[in-house]
């Protein structure tokens, strides 16, 4: 006799079984974290944290800014270019120069995919921030700074924040 598995005549359906075999599969593709919205606090707080306090010469208000400015806090905000490169992440670090999405030519300066800005871990951001400022601009690469931070009392960005 003949052992059989499930109702007699039923048969599993394909494509689900298909689907649940490229599940893991796919969440590989995913970012590893999710997205996020930061309060202005807890992201002055994460920012301290990886040391961007006093980095270059810049102060922690400085960096909350131009977040603030350039993606509203946001890191899975991205900005699509008119010369096909993306701004990525809460600082918007773009692909032409500094990650590497699905243009093969991208110069890729920190090493990472721009995917990786998108993640609320800031670890990946901070790093090519950092990078980003040891540039003769400094945070003059980001045009957001320049017009929103550059030279302002930018005290009220950290005021309150229990640093």
């Amino acid at each position: 006799m003949e052992a059989r598995s499930g109702a007699p005549g039923r048969r599993p359906c394909l494509p689900a079984i298909a689907l649940l075999a490229l599940a893991p599969l796919l969440s590989c593709l995913l970012p590893s974290s999710e997205a996020k919205v930061f309060s202005r606090c807890e992201l002055a707080r994460e920012l301290q944290d990886y040391g961007l306090d006093g980095y270059r010469g810049y102060s922690l208000a400085e960096w909350v800014c131009l977040a603030y400015f350039t993606s509203g806090f946001n890191t899975a905000a991205v900005d699509h270019e008119a010369d096909g490169s993306t701004n990525n992440g809460i600082f918007q670090i773009n692909s032409r120069k500094w990650c590497k999405n699905l243009t093969p030519q991208a110069i890729n300066r920190c090493r990472m995919y721009c995917s990786d800005l998108l993640s609320s871990d800031l670890k990946d951001t901070v790093i090519c921030a950092m990078k980003i400022v040891q540039e003769p601009l400094g945070m003059g690469s980001w045009e957001a700074w320049r017009h929103h931070c550059q030279g302002k009392d930018l005290a009220d960005w950290v005021d309150g924040c229990d640093l």
